[in-house]
């Protein structure tokens, strides 16, 4: 039988984290979001080259860095470039325990203009998280409405 073209418990999207610490950041990712380690793979001096955690139904790679192949994290680097959205059913519960894991709110978590109570923390590695619970379905119209409403369309 041939292999899927997409394994099984992937998406046609896998993100890959990049971070100074990848380690510490897998431990970090079971407290705040409950995650599971799917595989680890060690490199040299103790770093590990290729990760996989599942949060959720989805599943996140990641790596140490590595100067040789221009692997960066967000530290190094002087910030994120791709911040990550989780929707989960309890976003409360969820971004209390994110922050109790070591999350340093940047947006506080309130209920949106477009039908989602969310709130955005930056992981100790530099990434950035928003943890969202979708509370009211809107039309594309009615969030257009509302976001000139507040000033912003």
């Amino acid at each position: 039988m041939p292999a899927k073209p997409i394994p099984e418990g992937y998406h046609t999207v896998t993100p890959y984290l990049l971070v100074d610490g990848a380690a510490e950041a897998i431990e970090f990712y079971k407290k705040a979001f409950d995650a599971t380690e799917k595989l680890r793979l060690p490199g040299p001096e103790g770093k590990v080259m290729h990760a996989e955690i599942q949060i959720g139904d989805s599943r996140v790679m990641l790596s140490d860095e590595f100067e040789a192949l221009d692997a960066f994290g967000p530290k190094t680097r002087g910030g994120t470039t791709v911040p990550f959205c989780i929707y989960v059913e309890n976003v409360d519960a969820k971004y209390a325990q994110a922050l109790a894991a070591g999350g340093r709110e940047t947006r506080p978590l309130q209920d949106q203009f477009y039908g989602d109570r969310s709130g955005t923390f930056e992981d100790p590695f530099g990434h950035q998280w928003t943890i969202a619970t979708h509370i009211e379905d809107l039309t594309n119209e009615e969030i257009s409405k509302r976001m000139s409403a507040m000033g912003q369309g």
